[in-house]
This record gives structure tokens, C-alpha cells and sequence, in this order.
């Protein structure tokens, strides 16, 4: 039973994949978590997938095609919700960030742009106007996106870029020997931050998505048998779960986790 229909400034909103085969992304992500999807033409611009969960828009699909997309690699974006693309596109850019597409509209659905950190991780912009954005529920079932996080070469920097931008608090902790930073939204805790580190050297710095598992072992086996790339883990988090980070069959990376 979704609890609500419209994300607050700043919380995290909608994903999107973007990938070189429909088809294929279709059947991996459906067999992984039990998403369905919904095709929707948008005219010019081609089909758009919505996936769904309990008969609920979870996340989105398009593919990478024209030469607006040369180059680009499979990949997952992460939106975050603003009052206004327009303003927001300009703060991004009075600190230091690169506006890397958009501001564009779908008419009756977002206005939405792209912008990339200093460091140069890759996040969305989403003024809804007329679709709410992901769906969210008081008990999250499993097969949902429940974690949005930043793997950064400087977490200061980050900090001060994110919570300038998007008016984010701040909770920080130890993780044994490493630093992690909760990003807040009146006090709760909507995703996280953390430094690349040493085995992650040459990754690039990126938004990752978690999304839940009932057994992450399990689940990571079966993306293996489905020809998935496990790149990192399982892996326990202490108080948190264990996870795993994974590159789809088409090379786009998504972690799984098991909470608790």
C-alpha cells in the first residue's frame, strides 16, 4: 500500500537505466527481482519502460540509441526531487558542477536535467509535473531501490556540493576504518556517501543503487547464471545487512543488498 504520492526537495525520487538492449534488460531485471514492465511511445522520442513492483512505477527504461548517446555505456541514473530544474541547474553550477544535458520537458510527466559533481558523478534533477516519481510504501516489499549511494574521490568536497545544492543534512560515521556520510532530509536518512576505496582504484566517481534481496547470496549467484559480472562482495555491513555490487549483462552496475 503506497503511503504517499509526492517526494519532498531533496529526497531521491526515480532511476532510470539506460542500456544497449531492451530485450535483455527486460529479462534480466525481471527474473532478478520480479519487476514487470509497462511500454509507453513517447512519439519521436521512441518507447519508454516503466517497471513496476505490486503493480506499482518503481523505475524506468530507455534505450541508448543516436548520436546524442555515442559513447555512453550502459549505466543507472539517480534523480532527486527540486521545486525548480531552472534554479537548481544554476546552483549546481555556482559550485563548481557541469550541466550535462536538459533542462528538457515531458510535457504532463517532468522537467528534468542532468548535472555532474565536481568530482564528476552524474546526478538528475526532477521537477515533477504530473508524474510523482517512484512509488513508496510503508513497508517497502523486496525488489525495490531502497539506497542511493555516492562513491566520491573527496567526501569533503562532495559534502559541501550536495548539501549546498539540495540543502541535504548530514549524519557521519566510522565503517571500521573509512568515514561514511548519511544524506538527511528533515532528519531521516534518504541515502549515503562514501571515498572510492583502494580496490576501487580508476572507478570512476558514481551514484549507486541498491536494491532489496531476500538472501544476497542467493541473488548474487543467480545474476552470475544470468550473465551478470558480481564485481564486489557479499560482503556484510555491520547493523546494516550485506550487499553485493553487480555489472548487468549489459555492463550497467547496481548493488543488491539484504537488509537487517
Amino acid at each position: 500500500m503506497t503511503k504517499a504520492k509526492r517526494w519532498s526537495p531533496g529526497e531521491f525520487c526515480w532511476y532510470e537505466l539506460g542500456t544497449t538492449d531492451v530485450a535483455g534488460a527486460k529479462s534480466f531485471y525481471g527474473e532478478m527481482f520480479g519487476w514487470a514492465h509497462e511500454d509507453l511511445s513517447t512519439g519521436e522520442m521512441g518507447t519508454y519502460t516503466l517497471w513496476k513492483q505490486q503493480g506499482e512505477a518503481i523505475a524506468g527504461l530507455y534505450k541508448l540509441e543516436g548520436p546524442m548517446f555515442e559513447g555512453v555505456p550502459p549505466h543507472w541514473m539517480t534523480y532527486v526531487a527540486v521545486d525548480s530544474v531552472d534554479e537548481a541547474i544554476e546552483k549546481a553550477k555556482s559550485l563548481g558542477g557541469e550541466v550535462l544535458m536538459g533542462p528538457h520537458d515531458v510535457p504532463d510527466v517532468v522537467r528534468t536535467a542532468f548535472v555532474k559533481d565536481p568530482q564528476g558523478a552524474a546526478v538528475a534533477l526532477y521537477q515533477e509535473a504530473g508524474h510523482p516519481g517512484t512509488a513508496r510504501w510503508d513497508s517497502p516489499p523486496l525488489g525495490t531501490i531502497a539506497w542511493p549511494e555516492l562513491m566520491t574521490t573527496d567526501m569533503d568536497a562532495a559534502t559541501a556540493f550536495y548539501t549546498q545544492l539540495f540543502g541535504w543534512g548530514t549524519k557521519v560515521s566510522d565503517m571500521g576504518p573509512a568515514r561514511y556520510t548519511e544524506w538527511q532530509v528533515g532528519g531521516n536518512s534518504v541515502g549515503g556517501c562514501m571515498a572510492r576505496p583502494p580496490e576501487a582504484a580508476g572507478v570512476p566517481p558514481h551514484w549507486m543503487d541498491y536494491v532489496t534481496v531476500g538472501d544476497c547470496d542467493e541473488a548474487a549467484c543467480k545474476a552470475q547464471e544470468m550473465g551478470a559480472t558480481v564485481v564486489f562482495g557479499p560482503m556484510d555491513i555491520p547493523d546494516v545487512g550485506r550487499f553485493a555490487t553487480l555489472l548487468d549483462p549489459q555492463g550497467a552496475g547496481i548493488s543488491i543488498v539484504k537488509l537487517g
